[in-house]
């Protein structure tokens, strides 16, 4: 584990000075409650808790922005809060400090319907956003497994099962409302589809994980409901066979709109934890958008590649029943994973490489998973060389942990020597730190630690993430 050592030292004071500031400006919306505090000091990373002084309830920008000036003022940390569901640490308060709760921060503020865009505050969670914008015949295409805040996606780069077709959060984003550390509210673009105006702000805080600045609200774009959907499950005799298919299926430019890879024990895990009945071997699942004749066409050719590589009971789910009920199982793949070893804690890791060398990495993986001491499951965005692995741990055998971060340490650097990157889409946090100058050098870690203390000259602003100080 890449936990900090003596966390407790880390610790900075909370001056009562700025503790009796945010008092008397948000009452009840500040507690200092154990539960509270327990709540906002861990997430679904193995990390043991770390918890904040404190948590503020965040209602506005301009409230958001007053807190940063207090803490900048007294030098507490501030570690923005969304919806807790992150992976790797990010949320944890490594030195104490207040933890900003932005869930409360959940308004649609704009739909803009001819132009295939929306405004929302960063507490607005991505299904929320899908149900205010249905009756424009419109979505938002980004949909990691949790049901995660705009902010927090905008913030650890997210993006989802649509990522081959639609994209990451990177490509989606259209402009940010940030506030600085030292309480400045700065918005990064307006709302034209391109610019050469300046440095991009936009991208510099994406990805940032609130290490430069706290987004308050996120414009994104919109894209036409599909006039066809349909749905499909394919099963392989392996794994490789199933990764062998995607790669042909891509390199071919069939524009498939997901294509998710699942091994044996991950099926096994969402057919009892959903209650599905698919059969228990490698499988893909597909999903096409477009025209009836398009999406046919999609199909057809997908059908033909996958029974080239083994493919067999390629299966439909058209009506729209059936592929909420199939998605949702495979976007509750880490907690179906869980119940396969009761009592577990997980260690996920992610990584993604460039699709041609996917199969390798899959594979090799595997080979040592397989060698491994407890069970994991492998799901993946295949379709855009991305996918995960979850390790099921006896939280009290070290031996484990020691293990798994070996097999993490691994699979890191064989992505990294493959050109890809340590993590595909659950971002840095804690737990990946360490493999930032081995994916960019140091020259590289170096600029973005200058970009560090010029946004966050006070090293307030979730400290102790990506980049050490």
């Amino acid at each position: 584990m890449n936990a900090p050592l003596h966390a407790e030292t880390l610790r900075r004071p909370v001056p009562a000075a700025c503790l009796d500031a945010l008092r008397a400006r948000f009452g009840d919306r500040l507690s200092e409650s154990s539960a509270v505090r327990e709540h906002h000091g861990r997430d679904e990373s193995p990390y043991p808790p770390m918890l904040p002084d404190a948590v503020v309830f965040a209602h506005t920008t301009e409230e958001v922005a007053e807190v940063a000036k207090l803490c900048n003022e007294h030098r507490v940390p501030l570690i923005p809060y969304g919806a807790g569901s992150s992976l790797e640490g990010h949320v944890l308060a490594i030195q104490g400090g207040i933890s900003l709760d932005l869930s409360q921060m959940n308004k649609v503020l704009a739909i803009n319907a001819e132009d295939l865009t929306a405004t929302v505050q960063a507490g607005v969670l991505r299904k929320q956003l899908n149900e205010e914008i249905r009756n424009t015949g419109l979505f938002f295409p980004i949909d990691p497994g949790a049901d995660a805040s705009l902010g927090g996606m905008a913030a650890t780069r997210a993006s989802g099962t649509n990522a081959v077709r639609y994209g990451t959060m990177r490509e989606n984003v259209m402009s940010l409302t940030v506030v600085t550390a030292d309480g400045r509210i700065v918005r990064t673009a307006g709302r034209a589809r391109k610019s050469s105006a300046g440095y991009d702000l936009t991208r510099i805080f994406i990805g940032s994980e609130g290490t430069l600045g706290i987004i308050t609200e996120v414009t994104v774009r919109l894209y036409p409901q599909p006039e066809a959907v349909s749905a499909a499950v394919c099963n392989f005799p392996t794994l490789d066979d199933a990764v062998q298919s995607v790669i042909e299926i891509i390199q071919m430019g069939v524009p498939v709109a997901r294509v998710e890879f699942m091994d044996a024990a991950s099926v096994r895990s969402v057919n009892q934890y959903s209650k599905l009945t698919l059969r228990e071997t490698p499988l893909l699942v597909f999903e096409f958008h477009g025209s009836p004749a398009g999406v046919q066409e999609q199909a057809e050719t997908v059908q033909a590649i996958t029974a080239e590589h083994g493919g067999m009971d390629f299966e439909w789910a058209e009506r729209p029943e059936d592929r909420s009920r199939l998605w949702t199982a495979r976007h509750n793949a880490y907690f179906a994973g869980l119940q396969l070893r009761p009592g577990c804690r997980a260690s996920t890791t992610d990584v993604c490489v460039p699709i041609s060398r996917l199969a390798d990495c899959v594979r090799d993986t595997v080979e040592e998973l397989d060698r491994a001491s407890f069970p994991y499951t492998i799901v993946g965005h295949v379709g855009d060389g991305n996918f995960h692995v979850l390790m099921l741990l006896d939280a009290e055998n070290p031996k484990e942990w020691e293990e798994s971060e070996t097999i993490n340490h691994n699979l890191v650097r064989r992505a990294i020597a493959a050109d890809g990157t340590c993590t595909g889409e659950h971002g840095v946090g804690l737990h990946k730190m360490q493999f930032m100058a081995e994916e960019h050098g140091e020259d590289a870690l170096d600029l973005m630690r200058s970009l560090k203390h010029a946004f966050d000259p006070h090293n307030i602003l979730n400290p102790g993430k990506i980049v050490s100080w």
